[in-house]
């Protein structure tokens, strides 16, 4: 009981101390480091807390958001991310309860320049038709004003913008210039290395026939560099909506500015399959030699869930993972212009992508689908919120309000996004040695990160050949995971032995937060009969309950509150630790393996919105969900 409060006293003062919080014992760290000074904090040279933040946020400068009616700029959000209240675009104040420690802000390239001039009214808008209706539309409020934004979001996924208005907000063009100039120069008032890191970005904004095929890219660098180029577009004839066009950019700025950048894909459940493909692109180019190395080189990220649904699995590619079915979005494409099949459904998510990329490794030597896992928020109203209790929605449309859940995001005359779906997630947390644009950057590179789906859950995962039960004796995990294995992201190292891998795997919850339900392991391989194969074990769990005979744990319970929007951690366990070992390993078979923390139910944002606007809700809404995080992987390659 005495550990208990002493761990807890840590984390409520220190949260950043994840899982090291007292002295080990000599055993437990007994051969760690060749002279160990007495203080067990000197000489450390590994990441020793996650830093918190979103990697993918709009501002009224992107085209959809202004459009929707965002008018806040740069500034304001990055205010906001560090923690300071601001007034939101429907008047509103906000603040997080606690600030994110990076963030990357990527508003759309194309049309850069342009939502704001709309907003305004500037004579050249209006001097298109099209430009004047929209401008109408927006200054009519309400339905107008969402009818008018779906109308240019429809005329750019189908590429029939004005061609005037096109040019005049392309590369080349005087407004899309100021425009980059002002985002990269906003980036670099606010950041403020080691407290606060900025980093310059931006989304390339490839959505071919409402198939989303976005990529966010992150620069390493300040403004000398990133002022040297603009960035890419996908509007013909100013830019292209493939990726090789964008791999081709991000060549050309690393060989143009002696600058670093990667891209991480948008979630890809709304590309209808396109995402991650095996043989042929949506562009009509082939999954080969050229592809995978390209899509090795330059994406070693991937956005797993995020507010337009979660993308780790899905319950018609996981039939036996009955934690899979969470926050999918599996209606369509972005506009819903063409319906979601079952054969689509392979090329769009997180865990089928890992198994498609060990396959494309053993033909082609290189797997392109080796990427590390993250949250973010995808939010255009320049707030990056993922709390349940404090959403503000996707677009300045779903702000608070009484008849928020009642809207749908996209709706057609073949489906909708309904309102009361959208998700509040996510954040991703990055394991690097101080908050600068360098170190977490690198740490992207190593893919040492993990996403969640708001939640501040504390999460290890290493991998290595001989972790023993002794180390779980210590409470310096990390000592020992760095030492004697490889953290999340890596590959394990040369095989000792005949042995299996085993893991060693700490979670700890939310200082204000849920209590935790279990830890998963969620391990892909490829077998003898070049087949895919997957299996979800429960290594860790509350409550004293105990598995049945074919590995599965019964519920952990529910304290939800529906009357109160509330919930009570009488169940569930503030911190999970264990050494796992494969009991299916073989050693010839290629294989991932990654950890996926759960915890108690709790409630979802509708209901808080029932209980402060006093409404009812869809009957088909969903009260209460548990949410989670995701690690990055770690990979094993036979005679690697």
């Amino acid at each position: 009981m005495l550990r208990f409060y002493a761990c807890l006293l840590v984390l409520i003062y220190n949260p950043a101390s994840v899982l090291a919080d007292a002295v080990p014992s000599k055993e437990a760290v007994q051969g760690t480091f060749a002279e160990r000074p007495f203080s067990p904090y000197a000489n450390r040279s590994f990441p020793e807390r996650p830093f918190w933040g979103d990697t993918h946020l709009h501002t009224g400068l992107s085209l959809d958001a202004g459009a929707f009616g965002n008018t806040l700029l740069p500034d304001e959000a990055w205010r906001f991310a560090k923690g300071e209240q601001v007034i939101s675009s429907t008047g509103q104040p906000v603040r997080l309860a606690r600030p994110l420690d990076w963030m990357v802000l990527t508003d759309h390239t194309d049309l850069m320049g342009f939502a704001p001039d709309l907003q305004a009214g500037k004579p050249g808008v209006l001097a298109d038709p099209k430009g004047l209706q929209w401008y109408e539309g927006y200054m009519a409020g309400g339905e107008d004003a969402a009818k008018a934004a779906f109308d240019i979001i429809t005329n750019f996924s189908q590429m029939t913008l004005p061609e005037v208005l096109l040019e005049s907000y392309s590369p080349g063009a005087d407004a899309f210039a100021f425009t980059w100039e002002q985002i990269v120069l906003a980036a670099e008032r606010h950041n403020d290395p080691g407290t606060f890191t900025a980093f310059i970005g931006f989304e390339w904004t490839s959505v071919p026939k409402g198939f989303n095929l976005h990529r966010n890219v992150m620069l390493r660098d300040g403004p000398i560099r990133a002022l040297q180029m603009v960035p890419p577009v996908t509007q013909p004839p100013y830019g292209d909506t493939d990726p090789k066009a964008l791999y081709a950019w991000l060549e050309e700025y690393q060989a143009n500015t002696g600058g670093r950048a990667v891209a991480f894909a948008h979630n890809g459940n709304l590309s209808n399959g396109w995402m991650f493909p095996t043989e042929d692109t949506y562009h009509g180019g082939k999954v080969d030699e050229e592809y995978v190395q390209n899509r090795a080189k330059w994406e070693p990220h991937y956005e797993v869930t995020q507010i337009k649904g979660d993308g780790e699995a899905h319950p018609y590619l996981s039939p036996d993972d009955p934690f899979a079915d969470y926050e999918n979005w599996d209606v369509g494409n972005l506009d819903i212009t063409e319906l979601k099949t079952e054969d689509m459904l392979a090329g769009e998510y997180a865990r089928e992508a890992l198994k498609r990329g060990l396959a494309l490794e053993e033909k082609f030597g290189v797997n392109p689908y080796k990427f590390g896992m993250g949250g973010a928020t995808d939010s255009h109203t320049s707030l990056a919120t993922a709390e349940e209790e404090n959403y503000f929605g996707k677009s300045v449309s779903a702000e608070p309000s009484a008849t928020r859940v009642l809207h749908p995001f996209v709706e057609s005359e073949l489906g909708a996004f309904e309102g009361h779906t959208l998700v509040a997630s996510g954040y991703t947390a990055v394991w690097a040695s101080e908050n600068t644009r360098t170190a977490i950057f690198d740490a992207f590179k190593r893919r040492e990160t993990y996403a969640t789906t708001g939640p501040r859950i504390g999460l290890r995962f290493f991998g290595g050949w001989d972790f023993a039960d002794e180390d779980l004796l210590t409470r310096l995990v990390a000592d020992v995971g760095y030492t004697k294995g490889v953290p999340m992201g890596s590959d394990l190292r040369p095989r000792e032995g005949d042995g299996a891998p085993k893991f060693l795997i700490g979670a700890l919850r939310d200082p204000i937060g849920a209590n935790l339900d279990r830890v998963q392991v969620v391990k892909g391989w490829l077998d003898a009969n070049g087949e895919l194969q997957e299996q979800v074990y429960n290594v860790a769990w509350s409550d004293n309950r105990a598995l049945d005979a074919d590995g599965n744990l019964p519920d952990v319970g529910n304290t939800v509150d529906l009357e109160a929007a509330s919930w009570s951690n009488t169940i569930g366990a503030s911190e999970l630790l264990t050494i796992w070992t494969d009991p299916d390993f073989d050693p010839d078979a290629r294989a991932f393996y990654y950890v996926r923390v759960l915890e108690i139910p709790t409630p979802r944002w509708v209901l808080y919105d029932k209980l402060r606007f006093g409404i009812d809700l869809p009957e088909e809404a969903q009260l209460t969900h548990q949410e989670r995080a995701y690690s990055s992987p770690i990979w094993y390659t036979p005679g690697a």
